[in-house]
């Protein structure tokens, strides 16, 4: 039997940064800002002010975006655990990352330095949005279909099936004119709502296959190490335990589907009964919470939220 009571964290992707995020992190915790400062260093340029002040459509952009969630979420890490109680909260058994939530988990578990990790970031966003430019691309979510409906559809209209994030909630991918005839379908099958997603390109999908392989030169000149907590693998929803399983990973996670229901499913299922979600926004908790009630869950993303779970 599983152990019970056991922690995750989790950390948001990409359409969860807000201009503003980390200020507050920033002004109130020399450890997060550090972060700020280590990014800034690494990138050369002044990411914290992006973050901090905007503007939003710049802030927005893959290549900005992509480094800038991974700091948030590092710094909010950092803070944490500055002032956590070691033995009670802060203790995970798994970590789990949402698409680009990924890379995060790569330095908490020490798999690649934060510098690394952020340049790697970076070259993730840069390569992505060069492939929407290549091939134009977009997503929705198809909300209130199950997955079957939702793959006959792909097949029918050639899109892809790029994220499965909870019952009910399923994203699709693919080319600008191919995805008008999915939503077209979608809305006809009895979808709830089709919502198109702000990003620069059919990301999850085989149109991103120019990034991945971007992305493999990048990889292979680096140094992976084996990762001190299990992270759970887009892709396949398994614990992921060398250095070569998370290189295959970050290059298939580009062009294959977030399994993120089936991810939170497999922790669960591990013993876990409390999520943690770091970084910006509270949109994983919101999908936990629908693939299974009964779990705990609570964000960091502000200094009182930290201050607030830290107490308990």
């Amino acid at each position: 039997m599983p152990e019970p009571n056991k922690t995750a964290y989790v950390f948001p992707g990409q359409g969860s940064q807000k201009v503003g995020m980390g200020r507050d992190l920033f002004d109130n915790f020399e450890s997060a800002k550090k972060v700020f400062q280590e990014a800034d260093q690494t990138l050369g340029f002044a990411l914290s002010k992006l973050c901090f002040e905007g503007p939003e459509e710049e802030l927005r952009q893959t290549i900005n975006a992509q480094p800038a969630l991974v700091v948030m979420s590092f710094a909010c890490y950092k803070a944490a655990i500055s002032i956590a109680n070691q033995n009670k909260v802060f203790k995970p058994s798994f970590l789990g990352g949402h698409s680009l939530g990924e890379y995060t988990a790569l330095a908490i578990s020490g798999v690649l330095d934060f510098p690394t990790t952020v340049y790697l970031s970076r070259e993730r966003g840069r390569l992505m949005f060069e492939s929407g430019l290549k091939t134009p691309g977009s997503m929705a979510a198809i909300l209130g279909l199950d997955e079957t409906v939702v793959l006959e559809l792909c097949r029918e209209t050639n899109t892809w099936l790029a994220n499965i994030n909870c019952p009910g909630q399923l994203v699709i991918s693919g080319s600008k004119e191919n995805m008008d005839r999915a939503i077209t379908l979608a809305k006809s099958k009895g979808a709830a709502r089709v919502l198109p997603l702000q990003v620069s390109g059919a990301f999850h999908s085989p149109l991103m296959q120019p990034a991945a392989d971007g992305l493999s030169a990048i990889i292979n000149k680096l140094s992976f190490q084996k990762p001190d907590i299990p992270i759970i693998a887009n892709t396949s929803a398994r614990p992921l335990s060398t250095a070569e399983e998370i290189k295959d990973e970050l290059m298939r996670q580009l062009c294959n589907t977030v399994q993120w229901q089936r991810s939170v499913e497999y922790m669960i299922e591990g013993g876990v009964s409390t999520f943690i979600e770091i970084g910006a926004g509270n949109v994983l908790t919101g999908l936990i919470k629908r693939i299974n009630k009964s779990v705990k869950t609570f964000n960091i993303s502000t200094a009182g939220e930290l201050n607030n779970i830290v107490s308990q």
